[in-house]
């Protein structure tokens, strides 16, 4: 292996953070490589929950499907928790399809790097990351194989998508806002010998709670939440007998298991980076974020770095991108990290078991059913009040476009689909100004501009939608668009217009 391999970025971990990271750089043409340690995927009782802003994400790639057609205003709507309280419902627009999907964190971890293989990107498994060196022109990134040598590599910038646990962040000395853990949970995958007699889902109790997913007939998943304090030893393996032990004296009763298949140990600790950036060095996921996982937020708000991130580093290696674009990843996606943080450590404060918190729960119990508290709480938990609003502007810059059933040059289409390609679109309407197109076609070789039609009746004539599916420029509210205004937007996002994309060379 040659040292002197140079990428466009190289990407540190290949969960699914880093697999959908690398996925979408090679959508986009960006020479990419993932260094992981794993030689493959590992099949763990992990996250599989994906949150309703994560599911429009992914259905905009074609990765998802939509609920096409109707009403934007119509919503699904799916029955979930807060702090383990049950009565929250998660809702979205229907045409968004459903709110939230199932899928194991190992299984999407196949499907990205299946996807980022097959868009060119080179995978390197079996590479711990032990060196990184920075320096005005590029990154240097040293990785230790199972044989004890070395490799290295160089790229334009390298993300650390590393876990928790990141070596990119350490090496690169990103220091973080942080707050001890003071709760002890466990997590095992066993078979239940009394499955009958198990409690399902979340069970409160004055020791703790227990929150068990039965399956009669296969292994179960069991978690338990002792608030007497934290692990005396974080990384000690968990035993059968601990975790039977646990979650009988937590639930007041006998829970007998065995053939336990995965265990393990953590904690509330949280961690906060204070820059997701530090030049040419970046993260995303658990790198950059660690919380309670209450609510399934985790992956999701990692997925968000992904899609927010790769289309921003991606025009900055092409030379296609508005002056300080790769800084708005964390001036966006920080408050993100920020928002999941103080959430969790709410709803663990209302999780935590005595009779002087029974009157809050009690109370929030019945703040769940209103509609207007449901529907708060429901689009924080899954990220649908996630906006990124930068400078004034009409009121719909920076929101996530709903997925508008439209039509283009005759033929059904959606919002969705449009953004399928990963590039950013300008959507002109019938009403718009046609020397939009003109103006919006200097940018050609980086935006793509769609003529549409929708049956709804819109407040804008013109829109320019970024890549991970939010507004990023419409006229101001009441006012049509103009060649100025959206020259403007233009050149904030991307730069000095560079023309059409060159023709390929004849064969």
């Amino acid at each position: 292996m040659s040292p002197t391999q140079h990428y466009g970025v190289a990407v540190v971990g290949g969960g699914p953070v880093g697999m959908l990271l690398a996925a979408e750089l090679g959508l986009r043409g960006v020479r990419t490589v993932v260094l992981e340690r794993h030689t493959r995927t590992v099949d763990q009782p992990k996250a599989g929950t994906l949150h309703a802003r994560t599911v429009q994400s992914l259905a905009r790639r074609g990765l998802l499907p939509t609920g096409r057609g109707g009403a934007p205003d119509r919503a699904a709507t799916t029955p979930f928790h807060f702090a383990g309280l049950p009565g929250l419902t998660i809702s979205a627009p229907a045409v968004e399809g459903r709110p939230i999907a199932g899928r194991s964190q190992a299984d999407l971890e196949r499907d990205f790097e299946r996807r980022a293989r097959e868009l060119g990107v080179e995978i390197r498994r079996g590479h711990e990351v032990v060196g990184l060196a920075q320096d005005p022109d590029r990154v240097e990134v040293t990785a230790r194989l199972g044989d004890g040598r070395h490799a290295t590599v160089t790229a334009d910038y390298a993300v650390g998508a590393d876990g928790a646990r990141s070596a990119v962040r350490a090496l690169a000395g990103i220091a973080s806002d942080e707050h001890p853990p003071r709760v002890a949970a466990l997590l095992g995958q066993v078979r239940l010998l009394d499955p009958a007699g198990t409690p399902p889902g979340w069970n409160l109790t004055p020791r703790g709670w227990t929150v068990v997913n039965v399956n009669p007939f296969g292994h179960s998943r069991v978690i338990t939440f002792d608030f007497d304090g934290p692990h005396p030893d974080r990384h000690a393996p968990v035993t059968l007998d601990e975790l039977r032990s646990t979650a009988s004296r937590i639930a007041g009763h006998d829970i007998p298991m065995d053939d336990a298949v995965f265990t393990s140990r953590f904690s509330d600790f949280a961690r906060l980076a204070r820059r997701y950036r530090d030049g040419r060095v970046l993260l995303a996921g658990d790198a950059a974020h660690v919380h309670f996982p209450v609510g399934g937020q985790g992956l999701n708000l990692g997925l968000q770095d992904a899609f927010n991130l790769a289309w921003k580093l991606a025009l900055v290696v092409r030379g296609e991108a508005g002056k300080g674009l790769l800084d708005t990843y964390h001036d966006e996606r920080r408050p993100a990290g920020r928002r999941v943080v103080d959430n969790t450590r709410a709803q663990l404060a209302l999780m935590r078991p005595g009779d002087d918190m029974a009157p809050l729960r009690a109370l929030f119990t019945e703040l769940l059913g209103l509609d207007q508290v449901s529907a708060h709480l429901g689009d924080m938990i899954s990220a649908q009040e996630t906006a990124y609003r930068a400078a004034p502007g009409s009121p719909w810059q920076g929101r996530f476009l709903p997925n508008l059933a439209l039509e283009a040059e005759g033929e059904e289409t959606c919002v969705a689909a449009l953004l399928h390609t990963g590039r950013p679109v300008v959507l002109l309407f019938p009403d718009a100004d046609p020397r939009l197109a003109g103006t919006a076609g200097a940018w050609s070789r980086t935006v793509d501009v769609v003529r549409v039609r929708c049956a709804h009746r819109l407040p804008w004539d013109a829109l320019l939608l970024r890549p991970d599916g939010y507004v990023a420029w419409t006229p101001l509210q009441g006012r049509r668009a103009t060649p100025q205004d959206l020259r403007g937007a233009l050149r904030q996002w991307f730069g000095e217009p560079r023309g059409p994309a060159p023709l390929p060379a004849a064969g």
